[in-house]
């Protein structure tokens, strides 16, 4: 997603994204409240509020019933939103914003290729990662044999600190800039090895850091372990992470990097040119 800053002037918020590269000066003159409420309403909708009445979406965008109702009612129109008269709730024409993205993104395209080697040489689900604000979004990945069926889908999203993935990007953005993520963030809790300190994260990252990739066992989910390394350009600028997900069953962490770390910073390394 490109990050914007709007002219000092100006009393909206600023919002960069670490990993959009470019950021222009947005002016006043420029600024679409319209698009941006819109898109706010869009967003309210979640795994926990799939179906918000106009007053329950309107209170979670900071605008008023009356305002949220007129959204909903033009989304719905256009055929993003359902509703019976009183609940709204996405309908899958939503899907083709998605879509859009992973049909015209370069780097999806452009890993993809990389991502089916990395999964025939390691018989994992390998993924390619990126961060958005506190997440990490899956935006291809390639399944093994194994576990074709299971893992991340496409558009998934996972708090960044809890993925290998997310580890690797924010180890790589550098101290300043991962300081300021866990600054601006709470820490979620999912099991009981979570990172949920940023003390201790900080600890992590600065680990990662140092040696290059990033490894996090059952810290989303039991049983699961992920490696990642991130994806740098010749600048040495992070565009996201490679990462392989897989059940830790038997196998010791030493023998799983052992196995498929050197597979990941073989794509890392070839990719780096072309990014």
């Amino acid at each position: 997603m490109q990050g914007f800053s709007l002219n000092p002037s100006n009393t909206h918020p600023t919002v960069n994204d670490p990993l959009a590269g470019h950021t222009p000066v947005l002016e006043k003159r420029d600024w679409i409240a319209g698009l941006e409420k819109g898109l706010s309403i869009i967003e309210a909708f979640d795994d926990q509020f799939p179906r918000l009445t106009a007053s329950q979406a309107g209170a979670r965008c900071g605008l008023t019933r009356t305002a949220a109702r007129r959204y909903l009612l033009t989304l719905a129109h256009l055929g993003y939103v359902g509703t019976d008269g009183k609940l709204f709730w996405l309908t899958p024409r939503i899907l083709r914003l998605g879509h859009a993205y992973l049909e015209s993104a370069r780097l999806p395209r452009l890993v993809q290729p990389f991502l089916q080697r990395i999964a025939g040489g390691t018989q994992e689900v390998a993924y390619l990662g990126v961060l958005d604000g506190g997440d990490t979004v899956y935006i291809a990945r390639s399944g093994a044999h194994r576990h074709m069926n299971t893992g991340y889908m496409l558009g998934s999203r996972v708090q960044a600190q809890v993925t290998a993935a997310g580890s690797a990007i924010l180890a790589a953005m550098g101290e300043t800039a991962s300081d300021a993520w866990i600054a601006q963030h709470t820490l979620r809790t999912y099991t009981p090895y979570t990172i949920s300190s940023p003390e201790q994260l900080r600890s992590e990252l600065a680990r990662v850091r140092r040696q290059g990739w990033a490894l996090s066992e059952q810290q989303m989910e039991l049983n699961y372990r992920g490696i990642a390394v991130p994806l740098l350009d010749r600048n040495n600028d992070v565009h996201g992470a490679i990462s392989i997900t897989m059940p830790i069953n038997q196998e010791v962490a030493e023998d799983a990097v052992k196995r498929v770390l050197p597979v990941l910073q073989d794509a890392a390394r070839v990719m780096r040119p072309l990014i």
